[in-house]
C-alpha cells in the first residue's frame, strides 16, 4: 500500500474504540423500540397504543407503551446521534494526526454525500423513517466547521439547539388545546339541543375536518402498506418527503444537530471513550437518570390519565421531550460505560460491540426484516398486532441482529454495507476478509 493510500485509509480494527462500539450496538438495538410502532402501523400508533385491538388487552398495551416511552423513546436516537457527532471528530482528527489534514474535508464530504444517497434509497425503497439522509445532510451543513470547538462550547451549543424546539412545541400545544376545547364546547351545546352560532359551527367543523382527514389517511396508509411492493413504494414516496418537509426543514434539524454537538463535546471531554473515573460516571448517572426517567414517567402518566387526548399528548409528551431524552440518554450511556469499566456482563457487551461494528448493515437489515413482517410483500401484519404484541417481534429481530453480527465478524473485517461505504468514501476497494492472524487475535479477545 502506498503512503498516500495509508494516509487516506479508514480506521483499522486495532484503532477502534471498543466502548463506542458497545454504546453504538446498545443504541441501535434500542432504536427499534422507537421505530417498531411505525413499522407495524397504523398511523399515530406511537401516541395511541389502543388503536389496534378490542380493548381486552388495554392494560397490557398501556404497560408496554409506558415502558417504551419512559425508558427508550428518543433516548436511543439521541445516543446514536451523539455517536455520529463523535465520529466526525474521530474521522477528521485521525486524518490530521496521519498528516492528511488537507484531505480531511474531501473525505468528510464524500462520506456524507454517499450517506445521502444511501438514505434516499432506504427512505424511498425500504422504509420511510430513514435517518441516514438526515445525518448526512446535517453533517454537511453544520458539523465540519464545528469540529474544532472546545468541549464546553459544544455542550452549551448542543443544549441551546435542542431547547430551541421547545417554544415551537409550546405554540403547537396551545393551538391544539384551543382548537379542541372550542370544538368540544360547541359539541356540548349541540348535545343540549341548543342552536350553534356561526363561530361555534366553524370551530366544530375545523375539528371534524381534522379528524376526518386523520381517519382517511389511516385507512389509505393501511391499505397501501398491506398491498404489494409498488403500493408500498408509492406510499413511502408520499411519506418520506412529507416527513422531511414537515419535520426536518421546520427546525426539526435541531433534534439531530443538538445531539450531535453534545456527542462531539462528550467525546472530546473523554466521556464517551470511558476515560473518566468510575466515580464520575456514577455521579452522572445518578443525576441524569432520575431527572430524565422521572420526567418521562410524569409525561407518560399524564398522557394515559388524559386518555391520550391529542392536546395532552403534545403538552405532556412533547414539551419536555428534548430534556427527557437528552438526560435519559446520557444517564443510560453512563451506565453502559460503568458496566464496561468494571468488566461485567462480558458476553453481552461483546455481542453489543459486534452489533455496533456492523451498525449500518444492521440498521438496513432491521428495516428489511420489519418490512417483510409487516408489509404486504411479506406477512402483511401491518395494523394487525396490538402494542404489547410488538415486543416478541422486536426480540426476534434483535436475535437476528446479534447472531448475524457475531458470525459475520468471525470472518470479515467490516459489515457488508460498512465495507461498501468505506470503499466508496476512499474510492479504493477495502480488504474484506480477515487474515488468519486477525482471526486468531479476535479469538483470544
Amino acid at each position: 500500500m502506498t503512503e498516500s493510500a495509508t494516509l487516506l485509509s479508514p480506521v483499522q480494527p486495532q484503532e477502534r474504540i471498543h466502548t463506542l462500539d458497545i454504546i453504538r450496538g446498545f443504541a441501535l438495538l434500542g432504536i427499534l423500540l422507537m421505530n417498531i410502532s411505525e413499522f407495524s402501523g397504523p398511523l399515530d400508533f406511537d401516541y395511541h397504543p389502543d388503536l389496534v385491538g378490542n380493548g381486552i388487552h388495554h392494560q397490557w398495551n398501556i404497560a408496554a407503551w409506558a415502558l417504551r416511552w419512559i425508558l427508550f423513546e428518543g433516548k436511543m436516537r439521541f445516543a446514536f446521534s451523539m455517536l455520529f457527532g463523535a465520529g466526525v471528530v474521530l474521522l477528521t482528527s485521525r486524518m490530521e494526526q496521519r498528516g492528511a489534514a488537507d484531505k480531511a474535508a474531501d473525505i468528510f464530504c464524500r462520506r456524507n454525500l454517499w450517506l445521502l444517497l444511501f438514505g434516499i434509497i432506504h427512505g424511498y425503497f425500504i422504509w420511510f423513517g430513514d435517518i441516514l439522509f438526515i445525518y448526512g445532510l446535517t453533517a454537511l451543513i453544520f458539523l465540519y466547521p464545528m469540529r474544532k470547538l472546545k468541549p464546553k462550547t459544544l455542550l452549551i451549543a448542543g443544549a441551546c439547539v435542542l431547547l430551541a424546539l421547545t417554544p415551537l412545541v409550546i405554540a403547537q400545544a396551545l393551538d391544539e388545546r384551543q382548537t379542541f376545547t372550542k370544538a368540544e364546547a360547541a359539541m356540548a351545546i349541540e348535545r343540549q339541543g341548543k342552536p350553534l352560532n356561526d363561530t361555534q359551527k366553524a370551530n366544530l367543523k375545523k375539528l371534524s375536518d381534522l379528524q376526518e382527514k386523520e381517519n382517511k389517511d389511516r385507512i389509505h396508509d393501511t391499505e397501501a402498506m398491506r398491498g404489494g411492493y409498488l403500493q408500498n413504494t408509492m406510499r413511502r414516496s408520499e411519506r418520506e418527503p412529507a416527513f422531511q418537509a414537515m419535520f426536518y426543514y421546520q427546525f426539526g434539524f435541531c433534534d439531530f444537530l443538538g445531539a450531535m454537538l453534545i456527542g462531539m463535546g462528550l467525546l472530546k471531554s473523554g466521556f464517551l471513550t470511558g476515560d473518566l473515573s468510575t466515580r464520575a460516571y456514577f455521579k452522572i448517572a445518578a443525576v441524569c437518570l432520575p431527572i430524565g426517567l422521572g420526567l418521562g414517567t410524569l409525561s407518560a402518566w399524564r398522557a394515559i390519565h388524559a386518555g391520550f387526548w391529542q392536546p395532552s399528548n403534545t403538552a405532556w409528551l412533547l414539551i419536555p421531550y428534548e430534556t427527557t431524552r437528552a438526560l435519559g440518554a446520557i444517564g443510560m450511556v453512563s451506565v453502559v460505560i460503568l458496566v464496561v469499566k468494571v468488566g461485567r456482563l462480558r458476553a453481552l457487551t461483546e455481542a453489543l460491540a459486534a452489533v455496533g461494528r456492523t451498525a449500518f448493515s444492521n440498521y438496513i437489515l432491521t428495516s428489511v426484516l420489519c418490512s417483510f413482517i409487516f408489509n404486504g410483500i411479506g406477512l402483511g401484519l401491518y395494523g394487525k398486532l396490538e402494542f404489547y404484541q410488538l415486543f416478541p417481534v422486536m426480540a426476534g429481530v434483535w436475535l437476528v441482529n446479534v447472531t448475524a453480527s457475531v458470525l459475520w465478524l468471525k470472518y470479515f473485517r467490516f459489515g457488508p454495507l460498512e465495507w461498501c461505504w468505506r470503499s466508496l468514501t476512499y474510492w479504493n476497494r477495502q480488504p474484506m476478509r480477515k487474515t488468519t492472524e486477525q482471526k486468531l487475535a479476535a479469538a483470544t479477545l
